[in-house]
């Protein structure tokens, strides 16, 4: 399956990557339930959408918030030298945090601390932050040939990649376009434990 993608720039865009991103992590181990530990299911959806859409939207300053054309699957990545936030963002962030999970907040910054700690700094490279396919697209192997589609387009600067897996299931499927684990974490207040992986450049 071959796929060609576009960056989001309209508030459409960041619509359709939020709602891929919302449905897509819906079960992740980390942004699932970890994340937003609400006892409702319509509150953490809500929690989940919002943190997305925060994010996301910060992002399309880039060109690396990418879509599919029919909008089933979604990228965020970050490009060398970039950061996932804003300074003014990142001092928006505890108090979005503290309104979206309450005392959980706490531990959320924890693991974005751990998440900023064991990211590389060494090497010049791109970030896949989020990769997701929504519900109504999953089984096709969309998501898998978006990230073909984007490594191949990252390939050609020859840079390497660094991402981390928050679901172990996701691992092989990483393995299969080149990535390799490379460390490990675990998160705060009981949290799962996140695979670091890397993809070095290819000519």
């Amino acid at each position: 399956m071959a796929v060609t993608s576009r960056p989001a720039r309209t508030q459409a865009d960041i619509d359709a990557a939020t709602a891929v991103m919302t449905t897509a992590f819906a079960d992740d181990p980390v942004w699932g339930g970890w994340a937003f530990p609400h006892q409702d299911p319509s509150a953490r959806t809500a929690a989940r959408e919002r943190f997305w859409r925060f994010n996301l939207s910060s992002a399309t300053r880039y060109p690396w918030v990418r879509l599919t054309e029919d909008d089933g699957a979604a990228t965020l990545w970050i490009p060398p030298g970039g950061d996932e936030l804003t300074t003014a963002e990142e001092e928006q962030l505890e108090p979005l945090l503290e309104e979206l999970v309450g005392d959980h907040a706490r531990y959320f910054l924890e693991g974005l601390e751990l998440f900023a700690s064991n990211h590389p700094r060494d090497t010049p490279h791109y970030y896949l932050s989020l990769l997701g396919t929504h519900d109504d697209f999953r089984g096709k192997g969309l998501g898998m040939a978006l990230l073909a589609e984007n490594l191949s387009l990252i390939d050609q600067e020859g840079l390497p990649c660094y991402l981390e897996s928050t679901n172990p299931g996701n691992i092989p499927r990483y393995e299969s376009v080149g990535f390799r684990k490379v460390g490990e974490f675990t998160l705060p207040a009981g949290g799962p434990t996140v695979d670091t992986m890397w993809r070095e450049a290819r000519p």
